[in-house]
């Protein structure tokens, strides 16, 4: 099994999800079962996947999870970009959390692209665009 600790995608997609649990803290109260949870959740899904991607004996397992956790991050992406935009993420929040997405991103896209082919160097799967 993959150590999923030994992943700087992890790393950085944890400490992703301490930040927006630290941030999200100061949203309006009115906004706890919506932006805030959204937020919350697919952060953590986002880890999560890499963990259980990691824990799964085959390849095409592992890389499909990771999947799930890039498309999280997207969504990250776009809830933090409409939590600015909404007044309740200050840009100097916003701009170092954008900027661990970002880098978290390209990152997880990386190793997604690292093991997405065959020992002949054909890809195995379809390949997901960078942002």
């Amino acid at each position: 099994m993959r150590d999923h600790r030994k992943l700087r995608a992890f790393v950085l997609a944890d400490a992703l999800v301490l930040s927006i649990y630290k941030c999200t803290a100061q949203f309006p109260k009115s906004e706890m079962f919506g932006l805030t949870s959204q937020l919350r959740r697919a952060a953590v899904s986002v880890a999560s996947n890499i963990v259980e991607g990691s824990a799964r004996p085959g390849i095409e397992d592992y890389v499909r999870f990771l999947g799930f956790a890039y498309a999280s991050l997207r969504e990250v992406e776009y809830q933090l970009s409409i939590s600015q935009r909404l007044g309740f993420l200050p840009a100097q929040d916003y701009e170092p959390m954008g900027k661990l997405a970002a880098e978290t991103c390209k990152v997880l896209h990386g190793l997604i692209l690292s093991l997405d082919h065959t020992p002949n160097g054909v890809a195995r799967f379809k390949r997901m665009s960078a942002h």
